[in-house]
């Protein structure tokens, strides 16, 4: 398969931004109609999840407006679409054969249990994107394409999740980023506050780990670990630190695991403005379960 290459450039963001220019010249009305999804995970006081709750033990808020539930699924059984987003920067290039290997056992486990129709993609950032293999579930090509990485200079990571997040956002079932990284964003033309907004829009759940290489913060990257450790739980997610090896095999299990055993709740909603662009704030609450913990994404935008 001929990996795809993604550099963006002057003339794709003049093109972008004629585009928007554009489509602002004409009025769009919209009606709301859109059902809001939230992948939710409940874990108690020691970490354990929490699996047999009811839509009932369930409140959901939008911009602090109370919500009715249209959707209760536990232990959803809709498809997972796993984007893999692997750094392959000059500074990983010591690590990569192992993390090649933590990666292959996760995919195996991914495809081998839970629903038939589950899926992975292989991306690598440097100073571009490439996607090496879309949605499949033939890990042998994943395998080949993990063992052909090569590093070079650059990290382009914000690009890399805005890109996975828009193929994401055509896809059925339950979408899911996986981000395997040492350091810090250098050579994005995406920012931050894009990446951030593109994950929320395709309804991803980002699970970053940062593969330290050293424990000393000071030769580590931190502002680029506290900007994954932020989208992470931005959209329901978790952050990791891990060393290549045991620590990496087990973080990809408390992954697939957390996937195995998330609610899915849903809702139309009412009683706030919509299709303006604007960011939702939404709250996830069990009223009567004080002592249990809830990890899901903070909001959604209503531009769609």
């Amino acid at each position: 398969m001929i990996a795809k290459r993604f550099l963006f450039g002057a003339c794709t963001v003049a093109a972008l931004l004629g585009a928007a220019v554009f489509a602002q010249e004409s009025p769009v009305f919209r009606v709301e109609t859109r059902l809001v999804r939230l992948l939710v995970t409940v874990k108690d006081r020691a970490g354990d999840l929490k699996t047999d709750l009811t839509q009932r033990d369930f409140a959901v808020s939008d911009n602090n407006v109370s919500q009715e539930l249209a959707l209760f699924e536990r232990q959803s059984p809709q498809p997972m679409s796993v984007a893999l987003l692997i750094d392959t920067s000059a500074s990983t290039a010591r690590n990569l054969k192992y993390e090649a290997t933590s990666i292959n056992t996760f995919l195996k486990a991914l495809v081998g249990d839970g629903n038939p129709d589950d899926s992975a993609a292989l991306y690598s950032f440097n100073y571009q994107v490439t996607l090496h293999n879309s949605f499949t579930r033939r890990v042998a090509r994943l395998e080949d394409s993990l063992k052909n990485l090569k590093a070079e200079a650059g990290t382009a990571f914000y690009d890399a999740v805005y890109l996975a997040s828009r193929d994401l956002e055509k896809r059925d079932g339950r979408h899911v980023i996986v981000v395997v990284t040492d350091g810090n964003d250098t050579n994005s033309v995406k920012s931050f506050v894009d990446a951030d907004r593109a994950a929320h829009r395709s309804d991803s759940v980002i699970y970053s780990i940062v593969v330290v290489p050293i424990s000393n913060p000071a030769g580590r990257a931190l502002s680029g670990e506290h900007a994954l450790e932020t989208l992470a739980t931005n959209t329901g997610g978790r952050a990791f630190h891990a060393t290549v090896g045991v620590e990496l095999d087990r973080v990809f299990a408390d992954i697939l695991r957390d996937l195995r055993r998330q609610y899915l709740l849903g809702y139309y909603p009412k009683g706030v403005r919509s299709g303006d662009g604007t960011f939702h704030a939404v709250r996830v609450t069990l009223p009567e379960r004080k002592d249990l913990r809830i990890s899901t994404r903070t909001g959604y935008y209503s531009d769609r």
